[in-house]
């Protein structure tokens, strides 16, 4: 075909679809509501996928977490009559770093759940003995001041670093780098850091690691140990427990991501020779990231495939306008053919009615998509990621679905006989 009746085909089938103008846009409809609902929910998938990898990731990828668990047996039998030991202790910290050649430094922590106070304010939240490589490893950043340095924690300092949230409580208006806070009512302690937000970790071993960092008061791990003793006392419903943790968790830096499984293997063997009572978990972030890629990835292409039935059903609605209009236009079938129009003009002219009204419908649900996200990410504060290529994608999708549904309509109209169109009424 040449370019003249070519053009020309193509120029039939616009002025068709501006007569009927009402009937194009409802036909557009289908496939726009089906492409930004392929859009939405891919960014949703995204970044869902993305949170939840990136909390794994900020565990890090070379990195083991060993944590102390309280075994159940032993708490039933722990009502006050005697100390629960448990968990992980330094002596456990020492095995580690001088018996297995592929571990590169440990760093130990231990949390327990105190009131946070300032003057007449109060928080409840997790103080964290830390060393001073905690702050990296746990992809934590500071928003003002400093972290804990190994000064502090050589001499026992009485300094504390507060996550985001607890410093706007305790201080809505002051600037908290300097001023003094008592944890647990004890002695008081200088304000010397303060993070910034971050989203909350999941749950690893224990209930304390699913926990918000934004409440959380850092002081140095030797401070804790001196201040708040060995000793843990909690109080319930009138009764007093006591329990001898010295480690809540212990993160353990491998060389090469290569080694992670295999050193994970061998911290295991040698805990469960000193620890009879299974009191300690190991979890490898490197095995929850790949498994989490897994999921997210199924998570989104389910997402993807129940949009993609919107699009499909916009397709079904086009090819029955358009077998409408097939029989609606028979006389005009008949004439055109009669006037010399060869088959493939009709069915040309009726494919690019169909391409035409998906295009439109593909460009306008691509803007309606983003719209909607960006809608979402702003006034209900719901990250949405729209990647480069979800657009496209939806757009290829919806043409192909244009092509698809608009065959056979073409078809039927192309290989109608001359002389039976004539005669229709």
């Amino acid at each position: 075909m040449n370019h003249g009746r070519l053009l020309h085909t193509i120029r039939l089938g616009l002025k068709s679809i501006m007569v009927h103008r009402l009937r194009s846009t409802l036909t557009i409809m289908g496939i726009v509501l089906g492409v930004a609902s392929v859009i939405i929910m891919l960014a949703v998938g995204e970044a869902a996928r993305y949170q939840a990898i990136q909390q794994i990731k900020d565990l890090g990828a070379t990195n083991i977490i060993v944590r102390s668990i309280k075994p159940i047996d032993d708490d039933k039998k722990n009502q006050g009559q005697f100390i629960l030991t448990y968990g992980l202790t330094p002596q456990d910290m020492g095995r580690i770093s001088a018996t297995i050649p592929t571990v590169t430094f440990v760093t130990p922590m231990r949390e327990f759940r105190r009131d946070i106070r300032y003057l007449d304010r109060k928080v409840e939240g997790r103080v964290v003995g830390v060393t001073p490589t905690y702050l990296e490893m746990n992809g934590l950043r500071l928003s003002r001041g400093r972290f804990l340095t190994s000064l502090d924690d050589e001499r026992f300092a009485n300094v504390v670093v507060l996550g985001a949230e607890t410093a706007e409580i305790l201080f809505p208006v002051e600037d908290p780098i300097g001023q003094t806070v008592k944890l647990a009512g004890r002695n008081a302690y200088k304000v010397v850091g303060v993070t910034e937000r971050r989203a909350p970790s999941a749950g690893i071993g224990s209930s304390l690691s699913a926990q918000d960092y934004n409440r959380d008061a850092y002081i140095p791990f030797a401070t804790d140990q001196v201040r708040f003793g060995k000793l843990l006392i909690h109080v319930r419903s009138g009764s007093e427990t006591f329990e001898k943790m010295e480690i809540s968790q212990l993160t353990v830096s491998v060389d090469k991501m290569e080694n992670v499984k295999k050193t994970a293997d061998i911290i295991n063997g040698l805990l469960e020779q000193y620890h009879t009572k299974k009191d300690t978990a190991i979890t490898v972030p490197l095995d929850l990231l790949e498994k989490a890629e897994e999921t997210q990835r199924i998570f989104t292409l389910v997402l993807g495939a129940i949009a993609g039935i919107s699009l499909i059903v916009g397709g079904i609605g086009i090819m029955n306008i358009m077998l409408a209009t097939v029989t609606e236009r028979t006389r005009e079938i008949g004439i055109r053919r009669a006037l010399g129009a060869k088959r493939r003009d009709i069915g040309l002219q009726f494919l690019v009615e169909t391409v035409v009204l998906s295009s439109i419908g593909g460009v306008l649900g691509v803007c309606m998509g983003i719209g909607l996200s960006l809608f979402v990410t702003h006034f209900f504060a719901f990250q949405t990621i729209i990647r480069p290529w979800s657009p496209a994608v939806a757009f290829g999708v919806s043409l192909a679905v244009g092509l698809i549904f608009g065959t056979y309509p073409a078809r039927r109209a192309a290989f109608m006989d001359p002389i039976e169109a004539l005669r229709h009424e």
